[in-house]
């Protein structure tokens, strides 16, 4: 299954009213993340998916390993998901402002 994917500046530019889910650790999510995402670590994605059948999701990571398999989870389950390629490290790259859990 291909997954949609976008690039960070694609995101930055049309992220607002939709969910981001961050699918990195805890730990990872604490440290930084995007502002209003929120975290579901991969391995619990396949019994959250559900939740978001019928909707509109960006799936964010580290680069975008991650978040390309946590979309075809969410696809699955019925959601409209989209993989955010260069992930965190492409947001905070580009000097966009993160929130911490710290």
């Amino acid at each position: 299954m291909q997954v949609k994917e976008i690039d960070v500046d694609g995101f930055a530019a049309v992220r607002e009213g939709v969910e981001v889910l961050d699918v990195r650790s805890p730990e990872e999510f604490a440290a930084g993340h995007v502002p209003g995402a929120v975290n579901v670590p991969l391995p619990e994605m396949g019994a959250a998916a559900v939740r978001y059948a019928g909707e509109r999701v960006f799936v964010i990571c580290q680069s975008g390993g991650r978040s390309a398999a946590a979309a075809q989870i969410l696809d699955a389950a019925g959601a409209d998901a989209t993989s955010v390629a260069g992930g965190t490290a492409g947001w905070m790259q580009g000097g966009r402002r993160v929130e911490t859990d710290t």
